[in-house]
């Protein structure tokens, strides 16, 4: 049985973070239960020229049958049920405004509802929050969630694997989150103390 994960969407900046992921969720052997919210579908658009973003559209047809798009107002959605057995879900990236969402528990639409799921079932929810900087109220949103069993997971690339391209931080942060969500990937994220001859103590 694959792994059921839960990936959302938000119109916070960070759609290559999410084209990478859901391409190594599905290369890992995962079944993803995608969620777009309305800003996201418009950050396809503005970050990637994707104007309809499709499984086909979003990791090509090879991977396209590991992923299903659910509708962000659907509340009624199996994915909105406890009962619905699912791993973990991601929101990447996550808004500060359904941040505040989920840390409120309003469960308004199927982002918010299926993370606050998570949270009453003890499942995995991993926040990737990527706006900057972070105000007092975003703060204690994230602190309300990370004790409510959230993880909070900045999208903060390390420099010390030595980046040379967009892609090798992208792979950084999404090789961070395939981990949390324990999803097998070959993505270079690993550090290895005496890899790099120019560090010294």
């Amino acid at each position: 049985m694959p792994k059921q994960i839960v990936v959302a969407v938000t119109g916070a900046s960070g759609a290559p973070y999410t084209v990478r992921l859901l391409k190594c969720l599905a290369e890992g052997g995962a079944y993803v239960h995608l969620v777009i919210s309305p800003h996201g579908r418009q950050l396809f658009v503005d970050e990637l020229d994707i104007a309809d973003p499709t499984p086909q559209a979003l990791v090509g047809e090879a991977l396209a049958k590991s992923i299903s798009i659910y509708p962000y107002r659907d509340v009624g959605s199996k994915l909105a049920s406890g009962s619905f057995l699912t791993d973990a879900m991601i929101v990447c990236p996550c808004s500060s405004n359904t941040l505040g969402d989920i840390a409120s528990g309003t469960g308004a639409n199927l982002i918010s509802r299926a993370a606050a799921v998570h949270l009453k079932e003890a499942r995995r929810l991993v926040i990737l929050q990527r706006e900057m900087p972070i105000s007092p109220i975003e703060l204690e949103n994230m602190l309300r969630i990370s004790r409510a069993g959230g993880i909070i997971c900045p999208a903060s690339p390390g420099f010390y694997l030595r980046p040379k391209t967009v892609d090798d931080l992208v792979d950084f942060v999404v090789g961070k989150l395939c981990d949390l969500v324990g999803v097998p990937h070959k993505l270079n994220t690993r550090w290895e103390p005496h890899r790099n001859p120019h560090v010294q103590d």
